[in-house]
């Protein structure tokens, strides 16, 4: 119910901005709701579902790789490849297959909260959920919800100790959507912590291998697309060279530094705004920032959320924190956060409850005309 509701009004929503909506790269004006679920990023997956990905990478006319299908994972079109195959035309096919994965990625949110906190406070985390400011991508072509629920499966069965059963699940997660990196790291510090607190909570030797492999296992499958792509078009850093052709709007052709991309970002949004010395304050703010996350997870609210689910949000930021540079795409990057909504839950005070909706609800206008509202040229893609 909570879902179904939480559907109608960003249904509302998105219909709205369609009905505003101009001629567009994908759409003439004022396009149905499934037209206007389908553009942005949706036509990549379309792309990937109908022919693949290119057996050779195209160039732009300085010589660099452009902008190409090896950038989008193929577990969420291979999935759409199935309906295709059913003769489910693409535009229904993603917005059914989506709809459905978020509706199965709300139910297990919501048994992944029940385990730590009470049962309403966990209703309502579900409410934040489905509320929240980046909801509308749960219904279009995107591949977020399907990532979603397959990150909830995961951290089901890490809290249950099922490390072996989570390796198929990090597999598909992580050929959904770049992840395999940071469930690597969330294994390596649980590895550390049930090492360290043995004492307390008995850590045998086959659960430590099982960790170990698990973990292991995680890490190959995080680099097993670069791998594919390699291999496909014969170009070690095919993977990479992709993905960093969507940043030369902002930094230029540079090559992949681990860390760098955030100070990068830091210093190019505070030029953009004219903030004096922007190169010395960004990494400054930066470093703020973590330390503020860092220390959020040591605060009551998300302690109560356990230490598995804390471990994954650490494991989750040092992935993003290593690889991806911050522009208008990084707020949906954001969504495997969603544990952390169990903490912004627990207050139970009925104004505030409230007002936490009604600000999710504002975000997700907000989010909608700032980055799926198209304005040629537009610059801030979802």
């Amino acid at each position: 119910m909570i879902f179904a509701a939480s559907r109608v009004v960003t249904t509302a929503i998105i219909l709205v901005f369609a009905n505003m909506q101009g001629v567009t790269y994908w759409t003439g004006p004022k396009p149905d709701y499934f037209a206007y679920a389908g553009i942005w990023d949706s036509d990549w997956y379309r792309i990937v579902s109908i022919v693949g990905y290119p057996p050779q990478l195209p160039l732009g006319a300085d010589g660099h790789v452009a902008q190409n299908a090896w950038a989008f994972l193929p577990g969420y079109p291979a999935v759409l490849r199935g309906f295709l195959l059913l003769g489910i035309p693409f535009q229904y096919a993603s917005v059914i297959v989506s709809v459905a994965f978020a509706l199965g990625a709300a139910l297990l949110f919501y048994k992944l909260m029940v385990r730590v906190l009470p049962e309403s406070t966990a209703l309502f985390a579900v409410v934040l959920f489905c509320t929240a400011p980046l909801s509308p991508i749960l219904q279009v072509g995107y591949a977020e919800s399907m990532q979603l629920f397959f990150l909830f499966l995961a951290l089901l069965l890490f809290q249950d100790r099922r490390y072996y059963l989570m390796i198929p699940v990090i597999g598909i997660a992580a050929l959904t959507r770049p992840s395999g990196l940071a469930f690597a790291v969330m294994l390596l510090l649980h590895l550390i912590h049930r090492f360290v607190t043995r004492a307390r909570d008995p850590f045998p030797w086959r659960e430590r291998i099982a960790v170990i492999v698990t973990g292991l296992s995680s890490a190959i499958l995080g680099v097993l697309w670069p791998l594919v792509a390699w291999i496909g078009t014969g170009v070690p850093s095919a993977y990479t060279d992709t993905e960093l052709s969507w940043r030369v709007g902002y930094v230029g052709y540079q090559d992949l530094l681990p860390f760098a991309p955030w100070v990068q970002g830091s210093q190019w949004w505070l030029t953009w705004i004219h903030f004096p010395a922007a190169d010395l304050v960004g990494p400054v703010l930066l470093l703020i920032v973590v330390a503020l996350f860092g220390l959020l997870l040591f605060t009551p609210p998300l302690q109560r959320l356990g230490v598995d689910l804390r471990l994954w949000l650490v494991g989750y930021a040092v992935y993003l924190l290593a690889v991806f540079f911050p522009q208008s795409s990084t707020f949906r990057l954001f969504m495997p956060f969603a544990p952390a909504l169990g903490a912004v839950a627990i207050p139970r005070s009925p104004v505030y409850r409230a007002v936490m909706v009604s600000l999710g609800i504002a975000g997700q206008v907000g989010w909608m005309a700032i980055c799926w509202y198209v304005i040629n040229p537009d610059w801030s893609p979802p």
